[in-house]
């Protein structure tokens, strides 16, 4: 997808004069319209009105934005995700906006602008496929002009802004969608890497014989069944002159999840590909960070293997020494997600992680619990965690935070020959995988975010297609970019 370097802003700010010279005769012709209900200001209608005057555009498209008063940044990104994918459908190539017409409320000329950059990406995305022939080439625009009375700078800085936002989800969308066979463990550290040479990144890739030396018998445990190398991802990035108050974004990259020896069914298997959404989350969030440049230290873990059966696969009842020397009594190997996350909190906080935010596909007790449209949140750390719950309502990605109690971490440790157990029951589940990661993290401030339920949709919707969602990317972009 083309960057928004097409959108440009016209010297004057103004609409041409071919179109001002017209607008009282067209006003009267829009008032008539109005009353016939041809235009509506009903949230999320669309109207197309061929001018009857030669205006200089062939259409006019009015989008219904609901009442002054209520519009919000999320709304409004709906709202232009509706016109983009109506301008998709409708095969037009160029389009210019009036900006100043989507201000108000609580919405100003820099969060439209922001609003429009991310809608135009999020709404037209499409995941290339593998069909040998397709029927047309991926839709963009030629040009998207955009006019306001505002400060250009400001505006160009939003755009850019909101066009960076779109385009890392998009790219997490895409590699959520590719399938096992073709995304690796191994993919997914070439991945990292050539993103690391983009932005000038450090970065460290290690392999099966460096978990070894280090003692990584969590994430080693989850890897015996595959043929395919273990890998942990590294990508450090310097905002600040120095390596402190270090903030650790760690995602669960388990390329496909057949659930080992404890085998799901196969409606249950269907769709594992997305079992490594923490990851292209965190790879997301790290292509935004890299255009953004906040100064911040950010330092990004991926754990990634996929979870196979074999002579040489991990059982239940095996004990494994994770990379903290804590032992792990093994009740089922479905709840993998929590093992190789384990060793990876613990590596972030050994490499100086300050804070940790882990992104993960972890249980389907959390869909249970919230449904598909709420990331499930935990946290040991009230202040962290306000920071966090902040950037997502920013962006409108709707967490809900779960307890994790005493009682909790008890159930945890509840192994009777090791120090925990990896899955104690099926109530409260999704606590439960919580619950077992805060072990590993112990005192450091830390969020965990379950996005099993978030992290595809099974409908198309104004802000995209059905599949992967790539959820989080931009929460976790904010939260960096405003984290104190």
């Amino acid at each position: 997808m083309k960057r928004l370097s097409s959108v440009c802003l016209k010297e004057e700010n103004r609409w041409p004069a071919s179109l001002a010279s017209m607008m009282p005769a067209l006003g009267g012709r829009l008032t008539e319209l109005w009353k016939e209900g041809d235009i509506s200001a009903k949230r999320g209608r669309i109207a197309v009105i061929h001018p009857f005057l030669p205006t200089g555009a062939k259409r006019l498209y009015f989008v219904g934005l609901g009442k002054k008063e209520e519009l919000t940044f999320a709304r409004l990104r709906e709202a232009f995700g509706k016109l983009f994918r109506t301008l998709k459908q409708a095969k037009r190539m160029k389009a210019s906006v009036a900006l100043d017409t989507f201000t108000a409320g609580d919405v100003d000329g820099n969060e439209a602008a922001h609003a429009l950059a991310e809608a135009y990406h999020l709404a037209t995305y499409e995941f290339p496929g593998y069909k040998q022939k397709k029927s047309e080439p991926d839709y963009q625009l030629e040009s998207l002009i955009v006019y306001t009375e505002a400060e250009a700078a400001e505006i160009e800085a939003s755009l850019f802004v909101g066009s960076v936002y779109g385009k890392a989800t998009n790219s997490a969308r895409t590699l959520v969608n590719t399938p096992g066979n073709l995304l690796t463990a191994s993919d997914l550290a070439d991945y990292a890497v050539k993103l690391a040479d983009r932005y000038d990144f450090d970065y460290e890739i290690l392999e099966k014989e460096d978990m070894e030396r280090l003692g990584m018998g969590a994430l080693l445990a989850v890897n015996q069944g595959s043929k395919q190398p273990p890998k942990l991802i590294v990508l450090k990035y310097q905002g600040k002159d120095e390596w402190k108050d270090v903030i650790a974004l760690v995602g669960k990259g388990v390329t496909f999840d057949t659930g080992g020896y404890c085998l799901k069914p196969r409606d249950g298997m269907v769709d594992m590909k997305t079992d490594m959404a923490g990851a292209a989350a965190v790879l997301g969030a790290m292509e935004a960070i890299g255009e953004l440049r906040p100064e911040q230290n950010v330092l990004a873990v991926i754990p990634a293997t996929d979870n196979m059966i074999s002579g040489e696969a991990f059982k239940p009842d095996d004990v494994i020494t994770s990379l903290s020397g804590k032992t792990i009594e093994v009740k089922n190997t479905d709840a993998e997600g929590r093992l190789i996350l384990a060793d990876a909190v613990t590596y972030a906080k050994q490499h100086g992680a300050s804070y940790i935010i882990d992104v993960a596909t972890l249980t389907g007790g959390v869909i249970v619990a919230l449904g598909t449209d709420k990331t499930g949140a935990m946290t040991n750390n009230e202040a962290l965690f306000e920071q966090l719950l902040e950037a997502s309502m920013e962006t409108g990605e709707f967490i809900w935070r779960l307890p994790i109690t005493e009682n909790d971490r008890e159930r945890v440790r509840s192994s009777k020959i090791a120090d925990l157990n990896n899955s104690p029951g099926r109530e409260g589940h999704a606590i439960m995988g919580g619950a077992f990661i805060g072990e590993f993290v112990e005192d450091t401030p830390w969020v965990h975010l379950d996005i099993a339920g978030t992290a595809a949709t099974k409908k198309d919707g104004d802000l995209g297609p059905a599949g992967a969602t790539g959820v989080m990317v931009r929460t976790l972009t904010a939260f960096v970019e405003r984290f104190e």
